[in-house]
């Protein structure tokens, strides 16, 4: 194994500004731009003027990829007429974005576990500790890749112990000092998007159904697949990472029915933001049908710095016209 290399050298605000403009970026304020590097950080930074940086080309003028992302190769050096003030627009944008999104996956999680509590809470009130309800599968001891001895079951009960241990909601207290069993419609408050969305997946099949049956979404593998990627969204937000242009490994699954057809939701646009706000909206849209929410996030996307290296087509969009609202019949 080689040994490894030494770290990047401590920079001072000053030189991380002249880096910057050694490498072509345009700083029409440097106090400006020493103020936002030591707000927000260089690092989280970079990620937004990436898309600036040239591509690498090979001797045939052709742009390089790496063999393993199939992505670009980028140079130190930032394209001409890359500005440091619209990396902060795109910056600025980027967190109205996420705002949007958690605002979107706040309600989805509060209903879901108010779904999921009522439909298993009746047969129940103690059904979150109850195996009867889970997946036999899930249940039995079973080998990681490291070799490691892993039990599903056994990790999602002590992260839920732990949540309710640590939780200082009243209702739990109450419960607690009475020496009372929490019930599972006063647990599921003390659960995150995570825990909750780990909770429908271990459920046997025919519970699954009871919480699709509500949610309107006929296919349980489908809703497995959201909520997954919902928890993923919502931790990139909650962490105030970079969401605008991220894509996901998973690409979310559709259905056939009348509010999906006429996206026809791309690969790309399901492995992307515009494919997550589709979902979002599907969901919302059941839960509070006058919301204004899906305006709300055209007013926004429309609204992006208009920069030729960050297109609309890189959040899943069709093509750069801007967000398709005779999709959304706005």
């Amino acid at each position: 194994m080689p040994p490894a290399s030494s770290p990047k050298p401590h920079k001072t605000y000053d030189e991380l500004v002249s880096l910057l403009k050694s490498r072509g970026m345009i700083i029409p304020d440097e106090g400006r731009a020493k103020r936002k590097l030591a707000q927000i950080g260089y690092y989280r930074l970079s990620g937004f003027w990436y898309p600036f940086r040239k591509g690498k080309v090979d001797e045939h003028g052709k742009y390089i990829t790496d063999p393993l992302s199939g992505l670009p190769v980028r140079e130190d050096a930032f394209q001409e007429g890359t500005d440091f003030n619209l990396i902060i627009d795109l910056y600025l944008f980027d967190k109205k974005l996420r705002q949007l999104m958690m605002d979107a996956i706040e309600r989805i999680e509060i209903h879901v576990r108010s779904v999921i509590a009522h439909e298993i809470g009746r047969f129940d009130p103690l059904a979150y500790q109850n195996t009867d309800f889970i997946n036999p599968k899930i249940l039995r001891d079973k080998t990681d890749r490291s070799g490691r001895i892993v039990n599903y079951w056994n990790d999602w009960i002590s992260r839920q112990d732990k949540l309710i241990k640590e939780s200082k909601e009243d209702c739990i207290r109450w419960h607690n000092k009475n020496n009372r069993p929490i019930p599972f419609w006063v647990a599921v408050e003390t659960w995150d998007f995570g825990i909750m969305s780990k909770y429908y997946e271990n459920l046997k099949g025919k519970y699954q159904d009871k919480i699709c049956q509500r949610l309107e979404v006929p296919n349980k593998k489908i809703l497995r697949g959201w909520l997954q990627e919902i928890n993923e969204l919502r931790n990139h937000c909650a962490h105030h990472s970079r969401i605008w242009n991220r894509v996901s490994n998973n690409a979310l699954k559709t259905l056939p029915n009348e509010f999906f057809h006429p996206l026809s939701l791309s690969l790309e646009a399901r492995k992307r933001i515009f494919g997550k706000i589709c979902v979002l909206w599907f969901l919302v849209k059941k839960i509070g049908p006058n919301s204004q929410w899906i305006l709300n996030v055209a007013d926004l996307i429309d609204s992006k710095p208009q920069l030729d290296c960050c297109p609309f087509t890189s959040m899943g969009f069709n093509d750069n016209n801007g967000f398709p609202r005779d999709l959304f019949n706005l």
